[in-house]
């Protein structure tokens, strides 16, 4: 007989909840990730904010923001949101200057005789003829104590184009003014330094202009040497701004024109290769060649560009404004009167002349300076930085300063009356 009863089974092990390990890594993966993820856009979110708030990042939103794109490793990015922009938003052609945007200031005075160059020529049109007023030199900052001019400025169109824009040009005397160097903390870094922003009161006694210096140096494709210091080494071959323990101040490629180290040298400033050399532009300023123009925007398109020059007498050209290509600043700065001459800093925010007013001895700071570009000359032409920028802590970039020689700060009459009583004491 055959059994009906059912067949013991077992029971089954319990089943396992645990997943495969594959699944177990994955999912800490994703936690991991997410982590990151949330870190990384945390912090640079917070670093966004913080630039949007920093004014050293510059004017303007937009400014602050490619600046610190530039802090964030996305530069190349920066460089193209740039370009583009610049290409749907070219500047205007056509059209004429507002009323006075070639300057108000004095443009003849009774200039006491010594030891100091002639006032410049007239500056020649690049947009062909003249306007009223157009090239004519104006005086502009402290003067010597004797009344002689230190600093003369002009007003061009930049190109026969855009003939609606203004350019600013600053003549300097270095027989009569001190050129100097200011190291910022960013740029080049590596400081501390003694002449450094801010410009203290005593430093800005004899003061008379401060001017932007040049790209960034990761950008500038050239080194920085200052108060003894090699921060960045020097190219040979790039377009220097050298400043002797003297004072004086000149523009050249290093290596040429008897530009090498030596113990007369206070400070050198490097910025990509010269534009202008033996009173020319050089060739290929027309070609979009970042090694020597830069990578940021390259030179042919028409922004708000600086350069600076020497003329054949030692003195100083600034050349600062908008709508200018590389070649147009060559230009400029050749019909000003520069025999060798230099790309500086570019864009609205960094592009910056200040000339300063005040007696002599006396303190001055921003309340005191006038740009080269102001409303004057037309909004689209105004230089948006604060004069007050190099007296301020949070300044970390660098920039140059022109003050009075010590001999310029009092009056023959002053110094020989001076010289009388001490005669008359000494006897």
């Amino acid at each position: 007989m055959v059994s009906t009863r059912p067949v013991y089974r077992p029971p089954a092990p319990p089943r396992s909840h645990r997943h495969p390990k594959r699944v177990y890594w994955r999912r800490r993966a994703i936690a991991l990730l997410s982590v990151v993820t949330l870190v990384v856009f945390s912090y640079l979110g917070i670093t966004l904010v913080m630039a949007l708030t920093n004014p050293s990042f510059g004017v303007s939103s937009m400014a602050r923001i490619a600046e610190w794109g530039r802090e964030h490793g996305i530069g190349s990015f920066v460089t193209w949101a740039e370009t583009e922009y610049y290409k749907m938003n070219p500047p205007a052609k056509g059209g004429k200057p507002q009323l006075r945007a070639f300057g108000s200031g004095p443009t003849a005075l009774h200039i006491p005789k010594g030891n100091h160059l002639p006032p410049p020529a007239t500056i020649p049109s690049p947009a062909g003829k003249p306007l009223p007023g157009e090239g004519v030199w104006h005086v502009a900052g402290r003067t010597t104590a004797n009344g002689t001019p230190t600093i003369y400025e002009a007003f061009v169109r930049p190109n026969a184009v855009n003939t609606s824009y203004v350019v600013g040009v600053a003549w300097m005397d270095p027989t009569l003014l001190r050129a100097q160097l200011y190291s910022g903390s960013q740029i080049p870094g590596g400081g501390p330094y003694r002449y450094s922003a801010p410009i203290t009161p005593a430093n800005s006694t004899n003061l008379v202009a401060a001017f932007n210096a040049g790209f960034r140096m990761s950008d500038a494709h050239g080194g920085y040497f200052t108060q003894g210091k090699m921060i960045i080494p020097l190219r040979v071959g790039a377009a220097s701004v050298v400043v002797f323990k003297d004072g004086t101040m000149t523009v050249g490629a290093w290596g040429q024109n008897g530009l090498t180290m030596s113990n007369q040298i206070e400070s050198v400033r490097q910025n990509l290769d010269l534009i202008v050399q033996n009173g020319k532009p050089v060739p290929g300023l027309d070609a979009a060649n970042a090694l020597k123009w830069g990578a940021t925007l390259g030179g042919t398109f028409n922004v708000w560009r600086s350069g600076l020059g020497v003329t054949k007498d030692g003195a100083i050209l600034y050349v600062g404004g908008p709508s200018l290509s590389i070649a147009d600043l060559a230009n400029v700065l050749v019909r000003a009167g520069a025999v060798r001459a230099m790309e500086l800093d570019i864009n609205t925010d960094w592009v910056q002349y200040t000339t300063y007013t005040g007696k002599i001895g006396a303190p001055v700071n921003g309340a005191n300076g006038t740009n080269l570009l102001s409303g004057v000359n037309g909004s689209a032409n105004q230089m948006i930085g604060n004069p007050g920028r190099f007296f301020a802590n949070w300044w970390v970039r660098d920039f140059y300063t022109m003050s009075l020689r010590p001999s310029q700060m009092k009056s023959a009459t002053a110094s020989k009356s001076s010289a009388a009583t001490s005669s008359t004491s000494a006897g």
